[in-house]
């Protein structure tokens, strides 16, 4: 089982308040970290699993999110637009994955492909 993942990012401030924007609909928002320090981690009531550190970024990675339903992959893929990203794949299903995959991709100021997974019927 995954406790937590993280990336560099090149723009804390940046990276931070895209992720603040693009989590929130996930129950996400900083939950440790230190401005002064360039780090924070992102989660809810059970602390964080994101993180994001100022450093050089390297190869542009992955991470997938689950949400609970349909929607709130539509909110994410909306909120993170918003906030700066880039869309990287509209939200929909994704059959070619498994029968009920519902994601969305934004790539966020780093190049990183953050996706929004739902797995659940329509």
């Amino acid at each position: 089982m995954i406790d937590h993942v993280g990336f560099k990012v090149s723009d804390f401030q940046k990276s931070k308040k895209f992720y603040e924007a693009a989590l929130k609909c996930l129950g996400y928002g900083v939950v440790f970290g230190d401005d002064a320090q360039k780090f924070a981690g992102f989660g809810g009531k059970d602390g964080p699993d994101f993180w994001i550190t100022q450093g050089t970024a390297g190869a542009p990675a992955h991470v997938a999110l689950r949400a609970s339903d349909r929607a709130t992959v539509g909110r994410f893929h909306a909120d993170a637009l918003a906030a700066g990203g880039r869309d990287n794949g509209k939200p929909g299903p994704r059959p070619e994955y498994t029968p009920t995959y519902y994601g969305a991709f934004v790539l966020d100021p780093d190049g990183n492909n953050v996706e929004v997974v739902c797995h659940a019927s329509a």
